[in-house]
C-alpha cells in the first residue's frame, strides 16, 4: 500500500480570494514504512506575500521570485503522488488549495476521498484534547525542535511520524514491508518477529484516564473478569 504524507504552505486561507500555494512537501510511505523518497518544491505565487503568512513560514517575495510557477511543476507533482492515498493534517485546507491550483492550469482535480485527514483521526482518538501537529508531537514524544517556522517538507516528515503513531505505532507493518528475498539481514519477511524495545516506552495513560477506567471497572461488580485476572 502506497501513501503520500503531504503538506503545503500558502499565502493565506482562501484561493477564491487570490491566495496561492508557495511550497509543497511530501513523503512516500510503502506499507506504512518511509521509503526515503520525498517531493519538495517552492512555487512563485505571482503575488505579494502578506505579512501574516510570512510570519508563519518565512517565505518572502524576494525568495520566491525566481521559483517556478505551479503550471511548470504540476506534472512532476502529479507523477510523484500517483494514485496513492494522501495523508494530510487538516486535509480540507490543503486539498482546497491543490484543487484550485490544478483547476487553474486545466488539470483533473483530486477527489476528496483520496485524502486521509490525520486531524480528524486525532480528534476521534483524543476527544477534547489539542490536535495540532505540535500537540501531537508532544503527546507521542516526537522531536519537532527544528520546527521554528512552518515548512512543508519538514512538516510532512513530522506528520509521517505522527500518522504512524496514530494508527498504532511507528512502522506497524514492518514485517510486511520486508523483502522476503533479502537474506542479508538473516531473517525473511515470513520469520521476522518483533524484539523487545531496549528502553520501554513511558506510559501514555493519564491520571484522569486511569481514574475513569478504575471507576468503570468498579461499576461492573465483583464478577468482572478484570477483578479475577
Amino acid at each position: 500500500m502506497r501513501e503520500i504524507v503531504l503538506d503545503t504552505e500558502t499565502t493565506g486561507f482562501e484561493p477564491d480570494d487570490g491566495d496561492r500555494i508557495v511550497e509543497i512537501g511530501a513523503v512516500e510511505l510503502l506499507n506504512h514504512v518511509p521509503t526515503g523518497r520525498t517531493y519538495h518544491q517552492y512555487i512563485n505565487p505571482q503575488r505579494s506575500m502578506p505579512k501574516e503568512a510570512f510570519e508563519v513560514h518565512g517565505l518572502g517575495d524576494e525568495f520566491l521570485r525566481d521559483k517556478p510557477l505551479f503550471v511548470d511543476i504540476a506534472q512532476a507533482f502529479v507523477d510523484f503522488i500517483g494514485e496513492a492515498t494522501l495523508v494530510i493534517h487538516n486535509a480540507a485546507f490543503d486539498m482546497k488549495f491543490l484543487n484550485a491550483e490544478l483547476g487553474w492550469v486545466k488539470r483533473p482535480l483530486l477527489p476528496m476521498d483520496r485524502a486521509l485527514d490525520t486531524l480528524a483521526i486525532a480528534r476521534r482518538r483524543f476527544p477534547g484534547s489539542p490536535a495540532s501537529l505540535d500537540a501531537l508531537c508532544r503527546r507521542f514524544g516526537i522531536d519537532n525542535s527544528n520546527r521554528t517556522l512552518h515548512g512543508a517538507l519538514l512538516d510532512s516528515e513530522i506528520l509521517a511520524e505522527v500518522y504512524l503513531e496514530l494508527i498504532g505505532g511507528r512502522q506497524p507493518d514492518f514485517a510486511l514491508a520486508t523483502d522476503p528475498s533479502d537474506q542479508s539481514r538473516g531473517e525473511t519477511g515470513s520469520t521476522w518477529r518483533a524484539r523487545p524495545r531496549p528502553t520501554p516506552l513511558s506510559s501514555r495513560l493519564t491520571e484522569a484516564e486511569a481514574a475513569a477506567h478504575s471507576a468503570f471497572i468498579a461499576e461492573l461488580g465483583d464478577d468482572a473478569f478484570w477483578k479475577k485476572a
